[in-house]
C-alpha cells in the first residue's frame, strides 16, 4: 500500500527531528539560559495572555466573583513587569496603570481621558454591575493596545545593567511612594499583594544580573533575601489598612535601598545621565541630599551656589522692592514662622486682603509649579510675578538695579554669586532669590531622623500617624513621600494639583469662588483645582487651603475625613478627591496631627 505524499513528508520531518535531537544529547554544549531582555518578553507575553482570559471571561461572565479574580490576576501579572514597563516605555504604561483622571495639556487647551487598571478598578469595585461590560471591556482592549506598543519597544532597546539597576532604585521608590500607600489600588485595596509580587519580581532581576566575585555574590544574595522576606511579610500581613509602613520601610525597602547602591558601587556600573530630581548616589529617598535643587532651574546658568543664595538672603529683605519702598520677601514669607505668616491671608498695598493665603516658602523648589494656581513654573519667574504684582509690591526689577549698582556691599555680593558677570543683570536678580529659597529644604525633621536611622525617636502614636497617612487616610496618595507635597514620585518631575472643594467660609456650604487654575486655563477640568502644597511644617504654617478657610489641622482632617467638598454638602462637579467618608475615629485623627508635627523641620520646633 502506497504512502501518500503528505504522510511520507511528516515521517521525513520526525526522522530529522530525531537524529537532529540524537546529535544534541551528544554535544557538550552548555545549556545557554535566556537573556533578562528574552525573560521579560516572555514575562510580557504572559501578561498579555492572563489579560485576554481576563476580556474573555468579561465578556461571558456576570459573576462578580469571577471578573474580580481575573482582575486581580492581570494587576498582579503586570506587576511582575512593572519595573520594566514604567522605566521602558513610561507613555503607553500611563495608559496601562495610569490615574482615572484626564492627561492635561493646559498649553494646548487639549485632555486625553485615562486608560487602563484603574479605570478599570472603579468600573468593578465595590460592587460589579453588568452594564458597565461594554466599557470594561472597552479599556481591557486598550491595555492591549497599548502594550503592543511595549512590546515592539522592550524587543528592540538594549537592556544593559546600568539601566536595569536605575529602573530597580526606581521601582523602590514607586512601591514606597506609590505602591503600599494604595495610589494605583484606591478602591479595591490590593495594594499590599501587588507589592509582594513586585518585590518578587524584583529579586529575580537582581539574581539574573550575574556579576561574579565574592562580595558582589554576597550583596546579590543580601538583596534577594531581603526581597523575599519583604514578600513574605506583605503574605503574613496583607490587609491594607493594619499594614505597618512604618515598619516595612525602615527594615525592608530602605535596606534594600542601601544594598542596590553598595551592588553598584561594588561592580561599578555608572549611573545614568538624566534630569533627575533625585540624586543617583542617595542610599535611601531619605537621605538629606536625596533630592536634587537644581531639578527645576531653567537652564544651567541658574545652578545653585551658596554665594547666589547669600546673595539671595540680602535682597529677601530689601524693601527696594516695592513701589512705595515699606515692603519685601519677609513681609509676607517671615523665615520665624517657617517663611509664611500666620495669617488667613496678607495685607495689600491698598490696605485690603490679598486674595490668597500665604504659602511656606520651605521645600518650594521641589516642584515645577509655583504659586496656588500653577501659573509659574518655576522660581525665577515666580519672584518677578510678586514683585510686579500691584496688591503685592508693585514694583520693577528693572527698576532696582541702579540702586544695587550703587551699593558696594550689594555689589562684592553680586561678584561673589556671578563671577563672570561684569554688570547686575535681571536674571541674577531672580537667580539669586530663588537660590535662596533652594536653600530652605533642611529635611532634619523628627521623621527624616526616625527614617534615616538616625534616631528611635518615634512614639506609638506617631508611628500609627504615619501609617494612617500612608494607608487608611489616603492622604500620601496625594501628598506623596517623602516631599509630602504633590509632586509625583518616583521620577519626581511633575506637580499636580487637586479639586477638593475647599469652602469659602469654615463650616460653610458654599464653595470657595476662587477658581483656581482655571483662571489661566479655561478647561472644565482644572474649575477650583489648586496645587498639592506640602505638609512639611504644616503644624507651623496655619491656616490652611488657598483662602486661608481651615484655622487648625483638627479642622482640615475634619474636612477630609467627610470627604471633602462633596461629602461635606457643597456642590463640586469636578472633585479629584473620593468623596467617601473615611471613617476615622478621634484616637486615629489625633495620631495624624500628632505625625504630621514630625515634619516640623528643627529649626521651627518649640
Amino acid at each position: 500500500m502506497k504512502l501518500s505524499q503528505k504522510n511520507c513528508s511528516r515521517k521525513i520531518i520526525l526522522i530529522i527531528n530525531f537524529t537532529l535531537a540524537f546529535f544534541l544529547l551528544g554535544c557538550e554544549k552548555e545549556y545557554v539560559p535566556l537573556t533578562l531582555q528574552q525573560e521579560l518578553l516572555a514575562d510580557v507575553e504572559k501578561f498579555e495572555q492572563i489579560t485576554n482570559d481576563f476580556q474573555h471571561i468579561s465578556e461571558k461572565e456576570t459573576d462578580q466573583k469571577k471578573i474580580h479574580q481575573a482582575f486581580q490576576s492581570a494587576r498582579l501579572s503586570y506587576k511582575k513587569i512593572e519595573w520594566a514597563v514604567e522605566y521602558f516605555t513610561p507613555d503607553p504604561a500611563r495608559f496601562i496603570n495610569g490615574p482615572a483622571l484626564d492627561e492635561l495639556e493646559v498649553a494646548e487647551n487639549k485632555f486625553l481621558p485615562p486608560n487602563g487598571f484603574q479605570v478599570i478598578e472603579e468600573l468593578l469595585y465595590p460592587d460589579y454591575d453588568p452594564k458597565n461590560k461594554t466599557d470594561l471591556v472597552r479599556e481591557i482592549k486598550m491595555i492591549k493596545a497599548n502594550l503592543n506598543q511595549v512590546k515592539q519597544s522592550l524587543s528592540v532597546i538594549t537592556i544593559s545593567d546600568d539601566y536595569v539597576l536605575d529602573a530597580s532604585k526606581m521601582q523602590i521608590n514607586r512601591i514606597l511612594a506609590l505602591g503600599i500607600t494604595g495610589f494605583d489600588s484606591p478602591i479595591a485595596l490590593q495594594s499590599i499583594p501587588e507589592t509582594k509580587a513586585s518585590l518578587n519580581a524584583l529579586g529575580v532581576l537582581i539574581s539574573k544580573m550575574n556579576y561574579k566575585g565574592k562580595m558582589s555574590e554576597l550583596i546579590e544574595k543580601k538583596i534577594v533575601k531581603l526581597c523575599s522576606e519583604a514578600a513574605k511579610y506583605c503574605q503574613k500581613n496583607s490587609d491594607f489598612n493594619t499594614f505597618d509602613r512604618a515598619h516595612f520601610i525602615k527594615n525592608f525597602l530602605n535596606p534594600i535601598s542601601k544594598n542596590l547602591i553598595v551592588f553598584q558601587k561594588t561592580n561599578a556600573i555608572k549611573n545614568i545621565d538624566r534630569n533627575n530630581a533625585l540624586n543617583p548616589n542617595a542610599t535611601t529617598i531619605f537621605d538629606k541630599d536625596a533630592f536634587d535643587v537644581n531639578a527645576f532651574i531653567p537652564s544651567k546658568e541658574y545652578q545653585f551656589t551658596t554665594q547666589k543664595a547669600a546673595l539671595g538672603k540680602q535682597l529677601f529683605n530689601e524693601n527696594s522692592f516695592s513701589k512705595d519702598k515699606t515692603r519685601s520677601c519677609v513681609s509676607c514669607h517671615n523665615p520665624e514662622l517657617a517663611f509664611a505668616d500666620n495669617l488667613k491671608t496678607n495685607t495689600s498695598l491698598k490696605g485690603g486682603n490679598l486674595y490668597r493665603n500665604t504659602p511656606t516658602l520651605t521645600y518650594a523648589s521641589l516642584q515645577n509649579a509655583q504659586f496656588w494656581d500653577m501659573r509659574q513654573l518655576d522660581l525665577e519667574k515666580q519672584s518677578t510675578d510678586v514683585i510686579q504684582n500691584k496688591e503685592e509690591m508693585h514694583g520693577d526689577i528693572s527698576n532696582i538695579i541702579g540702586i544695587l549698582s550703587k551699593d558696594k556691599a550689594y555689589q562684592k555680593s553680586f561678584q561673589a554669586a556671578f563671577p563672570k558677570s561684569k554688570k547686575i543683570e535681571e536674571w541674577q536678580i531672580q537667580n539669586a532669590l530663588a537660590s535662596y529659597i533652594r536653600s530652605l529644604n533642611a529635611f532634619d525633621s523628627k521623621f527624616d531622623k526616625y527614617m534615616r536611622g538616625e534616631s528611635n525617636d518615634f512614639t506609638t502614636e506617631e508611628k500609627l500617624g504615619f501609617n494612617l497617612f500612608s494607608g487608611k487616610a489616603k492622604c500620601a496618595t496625594c501628598h506623596f513621600i517623602p516631599l509630602f507635597n504633590g509632586t509625583v514620585p518616583p521620577k519626581f518631575n511633575k506637580t499636580e494639583h487637586e479639586i477638593i472643594g475647599t469652602p469659602e467660609h469654615k463650616n460653610g456650604l458654599k464653595i470657595s469662588p476662587d477658581l483656581g487654575r482655571y483662571i489661566q486655563y479655561e478647561m472644565p477640568q482644572l474649575k477650583n483645582a489648586f496645587k498639592t502644597p506640602t505638609l512639611r511644617n504644616a503644624a507651623v504654617t496655619a491656616p490652611y487651603m488657598h483662602n486661608g478657610a481651615f484655622s487648625t489641622l483638627e479642622e482640615v482632617i475634619d474636612f477630609y475625613n467627610k470627604g471633602g467638598g462633596l461629602g461635606s454638602g457643597i456642590a463640586v462637579d469636578n472633585q479629584s478627591l473620593p468623596s467617601d467618608e473615611l471613617k476615622l475615629t478621634e484616637k486615629e485623627k489625633k495620631a495624624l496631627i500628632a505625625f504630621m508635627e514630625t515634619l516640623t523641620d528643627e529649626k521651627y520646633q518649640d
